[in-house]
C-alpha cells in the first residue's frame, strides 16, 4: 500500500490547487507518467490532460483481485459517495471472504479521499465494475471536468498521446467508421495502456480551458489469458 501523500507538497502555489479551473495557455495534451503519487497533482498544469502513476502492485491485493475474479459473482457499484463518511467495507460483499479484501478496500478508500482532496470536492460519483467486453471500445474523449481510472485486474485502458491523432475525426466526425479506417489513429504504433494498478488522472472535455483537448482513450479488449477487468472510475460531482 502506497502511504497517502499530500497533495499541496509541490512547487505550484496553493490557489492553483484549490481555485477555480483556469487556463492561461492553450493546452498541448501532454502526458505526466511518474512514480510519485504526488504528481497528480500536474493535472492542474494547463499543458497536461494526463497523470498516469505507475504503482507498484501489493501481492495481497494482486491476489485478492485474481481470486476475485474468477470465484466472486459480477460487480456494478454507480454512486456518490462522500469519502470521509462512506463504508467502503460493504464495497464489494460477495467478496469480502477472500484472503486481502481489506487491503483491497482501504486502497479504493484511499484514490477516494485523494482524488476529492485534490480536486477540492465533498462528493466524487464512484463506479466499480467487473467487465468481460470493451465498455467503450471506439478512442473517445470525456464530457466531464475529471476523472481517475484505475484497472485493478485485466487489461488496462488504452490511450493516445497527441502526436498519435487526428482530432478531427472524433465522434460523429468519423462518419461511423471504425478507428482504424477513419484516420483518426494517426500511428497505432503509438497506442499506450495504462498498467494494471496505476492511477490514470485524465482532463475531459469540461475541465475549463482544455476544451478540445480531453485524453482520447477507449476501453481496452480482453483476451483468453485476462478475459475479465476489475475497473474503478472516480469522477467529479
Amino acid at each position: 500500500m502506497l502511504q497517502r501523500v499530500p497533495f499541496r507538497q509541490t512547487n505550484m502555489p496553493v490557489s492553483a490547487l484549490t481555485g477555480p479551473f483556469q487556463s492561461i495557455v492553450k493546452p498541448a495534451g501532454k502526458a505526466v507518467i511518474s512514480r510519485r503519487f504526488a504528481d497528480l497533482a500536474s493535472i492542474y498544469d494547463d499543458a497536461v490532460n494526463l497523470c498516469l502513476i505507475e504503482r507498484p502492485r501489493p501481492v495481497r491485493i494482486e491476489q485478492f483481485v485474481y481470486n476475485a475474479l474468477q470465484n466472486a459473482s459480477n460487480i456494478e457499484i454507480s454512486q456518490p459517495v462522500e469519502p470521509e463518511l462512506f463504508d467502503f467495507t460493504g464495497l464489494w460483499p460477495q467478496a469480502s471472504h477472500i484472503e486481502g479484501y481489506q487491503d483491497w478496500v482501504e486502497d479504493v478508500a484511499l484514490l477516494s479521499e485523494a482524488f476529492c482532496e485534490l480536486l477540492g470536492c465533498q462528493q466524487t460519483g464512484l463506479r466499480l465494475r467487473t467487465l468481460k467486453t470493451p465498455m467503450c471500445p471506439r478512442f473517445h474523449v470525456d464530457r466531464v471536468p475529471a476523472r481517475m481510472i484505475c484497472s485493478y485486474g485485466g487489461i488496462g485502458t488504452e490511450w493516445l498521446p497527441e502526436h498519435a491523432l487526428d482530432r478531427r475525426k472524433l465522434g460523429m466526425s468519423s462518419r461511423s467508421q471504425p478507428d482504424t479506417v477513419s484516420g483518426l489513429i494517426v500511428d497505432d504504433t503509438a497506442i499506450r495502456q495504462m498498467p494494471a494498478y496505476a492511477v490514470g488522472l485524465m482532463k475531459g472535455e469540461s475541465w475549463e480551458g482544455n476544451e478540445g483537448f480531453g485524453l482520447v482513450h477507449r476501453s481496452p479488449t480482453p483476451t483468453a489469458v485476462q478475459p475479465r477487468r476489475l475497473l474503478l472510475t472516480l469522477d467529479m460531482l
